[in-house]
Formats: structure tokens, C-alpha cells, sequence
């Protein structure tokens, strides 16, 4: 893969084979972002498993970054106040089915009530691969709306090891402050561990790596985090 000139510039004002501490590797991030937008910064964190392990939940960031997000909750009539009041974007059963039938998808992410599932489930080739099938395992399979409506609004994120065993998530923008960044990859890193399979054998965490949209990846060094 080939880089540009302001990519290659940035490798040469650090060293990329060193694992820096939390902290300091956050603040490199920083340095050496040269895009003319706010760069997102991205936390990489390869995991040891097995072929029938996985490592999947939700965590709330500290520190929000994100737009509020558009919360769309499928439950029935009784539960339709709740969910209003908790704050919803939009709330409906059928009709709301209807019309994501029919193309319609201008939310972020999706909540629905167990007694809902049933039909919500006709949409999973649609939600599905866009991630936004309501899953008991991210806390979006609920009756208590309040509650998971409440997490969302406060930036919870849902963090999942790929095929490779890596887990991918923005954790902030380059113009937050290098604490704040560093808080919130530490809430990552750490849910992550609390995650670890009960049969996982030797060492769990790989490698952590923080990098900004266009910058190099810069190396943490996880053991002086523990």
C-alpha cells in the first residue's frame, strides 16, 4: 500500500517500532494528525481466540464525541410513552417495519422490546448488514427502555472482535483533550479484559494501537497499563 508525502513526513517524527505509554502514545496521535478536518481516532486491539470464542459488548465512553445519536425503538403501544420520554427519536411497531421495508433507514441505531423481535426479525437482511439489529448482547433487546435509552444518549458503543481477532472503535476526535482520549480507550481496553473467554489460555491482549483517520498507528504499551 502506498502513502503520501504528509503520511510519510509524520512516520519520520516518531519511532513506529516502540510501544509508548497510554498517555504519551495519545499525544503522538495528536502530533502527528495532518488532515485539515478533526481526524477520528482509532483504537485497534488484537485479542488472543480460539476459532469458537468471541468477544462482543457495549461500553460507555467517559467522554462523547459523537452527534446525539437517533434512537428508533420498536415496542408496542404500552411502552410507547417510555420510550418518548426516554427520549426516542422515533417509536412505532408495525409501521416503522413498514416503512424500513420500504427503504427507509434515517436512524442510527435501533432498540426493541423481546415482544417485538418476532417481526423486527423479518428485517434482518436489512438491519442486519448495516448493524443495527437490536441484539440482547448490546442491550438493545430490552423492556427497560429508560434505562438502555439512557446509555445510548451517554455515548455507550458497541465493540466486537473481527474474524482476526481484532477489535476496531473510535474512541474520540484529534481535538479532544489527550487525557479525555486516553480515558476512554483505557474504559475500551479495560471492558475488553472483563470480556476474556473463561477458557482462554496465556496471554489475552496481543498488541494496542491508537492511530488518527489519515495518521500512523502508534503502539501502546498495554503491560505498563495494568
Amino acid at each position: 500500500m502506498s502513502h503520501g508525502k504528509k503520511y510519510i513526513e509524520s512516520l519520520k517524527k516518531y519511532d513506529a517500532t516502540v510501544s509508548y505509554p497510554l498517555k504519551e502514545a495519545v499525544d503522538k496521535v495528536k502530533t502527528l494528525a495532518f488532515a485539515k478536518f478533526d481526524e477520528t481516532v482509532d483504537l485497534s486491539v488484537k485479542v488472543s481466540l480460539k476459532k469458537s470464542q468471541s468477544v462482543r459488548d457495549t461500553v460507555v465512553l467517559p467522554h462523547q464525541f459523537h452527534a446525539e445519536k437517533r434512537v428508533l425503538v420498536f415496542c408496542k403501544a404500552e411502552k410507547e410513552k417510555e420510550a418518548q420520554e426516554a427520549g426516542a427519536t422515533y417509536v412505532g411497531a408495525e409501521d416503522l417495519i413498514e416503512k424500513i421495508k420500504g427503504g427507509w433507514l434515517d436512524f442510527d441505531v435501533a432498540v426493541a422490546t423481546p415482544d417485538m423481535m418476532k417481526d423486527v426479525g423479518k428485517l434482518g437482511m436489512v438491519l442486519g448488514r448495516r448493524g443495527l439489529m437490536p441484539n440482547p448482547k448490546t442491550g438493545t433487546v430490552t423492556f427497560d427502555l429508560k434505562s438502555a435509552l439512557s446509555e445510548l444518549k451517554k455515548g455507550r458503543v458497541e465493540f466486537r472482535a473481527d474474524k482476526t481477532g481484532v477489535v476496531h472503535l473510535a474512541v474520540g476526535k484529534v481535538s479532544m483533550d489527550a487525557e479525555k482520549l486516553a480515558e476512554n480507550v483505557n474504559a475500551v481496553v479495560t471492558e475488553i479484559k472483563r470480556k476474556r473467554p473463561a477458557d482462554a489460555k496465556g496471554e489475552f491482549l496481543e498488541t494496542v494501537s491508537v492511530s488518527s483517520t489519515m495518521g500512523p498507528g502508534v503502539w501502546v504499551a498495554i503491560k505498563d497499563e495494568e
